[in-house]
């Protein structure tokens, strides 16, 4: 319970980047052990980093977190936006916290969220990181919430996609995504019993990819292919929507999965279709796994808050929730070590 001598603090919370399952459970573990126990006051800050540039918020109480739960998606919605492509962005920022009377945010995102608060934590914004990505990409945690539920939607449906591809002997070629790291197409591959698995970790030879698909129909099996988004063979580059960049930077990447299906009917002379899972890994419920970490995540970045422990991030090492430095988890990407899964019997490519 809260002591005398501490303060009441008014913090902000905002959920940035791509939504996944786990960011409401997030949300209500913070608030509900906030109040609870320390007696702070919230306020939820709209759309990303859009939200304190724009003095967007709404009230953020235990009601407004009640069931909330089992909800996919985000209450306080998301944005791509980045305050440092914005004219006086960190400015205005600091501006709308102090007119709203807020003493500190807790940041819930992935690479370029965290980027962000790792940057205005420099700048004097009291700052504390929850780890959030599908990708499972952020670096100095071992996961992060989302990975799991988007792991078996991926694996469900390569389940699926085993019986109609051996029903009409044809290769299918799931497209999961991944940008830079191939976490998703691992896992889900691995465990759905794909025979390929394809990686942005390493570039892959499409002819050698044949040979795979071909070697299984001679086995009377229909292959599955699972390839990363951001996977790209030797011959060429990531294959992409648009040349246009986001504002962090990124392009807009998908269409490997039937460039893939094409090269491969051409080669093999057998049909190949593909399945873009796509915004499908983000939606829906979390698994029990999600919900249990981001109700652990919340519960320690709220402990974190309350001591004045900012410029940190809280996350998963091992089975246990640590704090570890914001600039620490945005300094690189952390993709798929391949020399650990060499005794899998899958292709990760050339």
């Amino acid at each position: 319970m809260l002591q005398e001598d501490e303060q009441i603090m008014r913090i902000g919370v905002l959920t940035g980047g791509g939504d996944c399952p786990g960011l409401n459970a997030v949300i209500r573990a913070v608030v509900r052990k906030g109040v609870a126990t320390y007696g702070h006051e919230f306020v939820g800050f709209q759309d990303g980093w859009k939200g304190p540039l724009e003095g967007l918020s709404r009230p953020l109480g235990i009601a407004e977190v009640r069931g909330i739960l089992p909800r996919g998606g985000t209450i306080l919605g998301s944005s791509r936006t980045n305050p440092f492509k914005i004219e006086n962005g960190v400015h205005r920022i600091k501006e709308n916290l102090a007119a709203q009377g807020v003493d500190a945010l807790i940041a819930i995102g992935g690479e370029d969220t965290l980027g962000v608060a790792t940057k205005l934590h420099e700048l004097g914004v009291n700052v504390v990181g929850v780890p959030k990505t599908i990708d499972n990409d952020l670096g100095a945690t071992d996961y992060t919430f989302g990975f799991d539920t988007a792991v078996n939607i991926a694996m469900e449906a390569i389940d699926r996609l085993h019986t109609t591809a051996e029903s009409h002997h044809r290769t299918l070629v799931v497209e999961v995504m991944g940008r830079h790291a191939g976490w998703i197409a691992l896992h889900a591959g691995l465990a759905g019993g794909a025979n390929v698995i394809l990686l942005p970790e390493r570039q892959f030879d499409v002819d050698q990819v044949a040979g795979y698909v071909e070697k299984r129909f001679q086995h009377q099996y229909a292959p599955i292919v699972v390839v990363a988004e951001g996977a790209h063979p030797l011959e060429g580059q990531m294959v992409l929507h648009t040349q246009e960049l986001d504002a962090f930077g990124h392009v807009r990447l998908g269409g490997i999965g039937q460039w893939l299906a094409e090269q491969l009917e051409a080669k093999t002379g057998k049909e190949a279709r593909t399945v873009v899972l796509g915004h499908i890994q983000r939606g829906g419920t979390p698994t029990a796994f999600d919900r249990v970490l981001a109700t652990r995540l919340g519960l320690h970045a709220i402990d974190a808050a309350h001591e004045g422990d900012w410029g940190k991030m809280v996350a998963m090492q091992s089975t246990d929730i640590v704090r570890v430095p914001l600039a620490e988890a945005t300094r690189e990407l952390k993709t798929v070590p391949l020399e650990r899964y060499a005794e899998a019997e899958v292709f990760f490519g050339s």
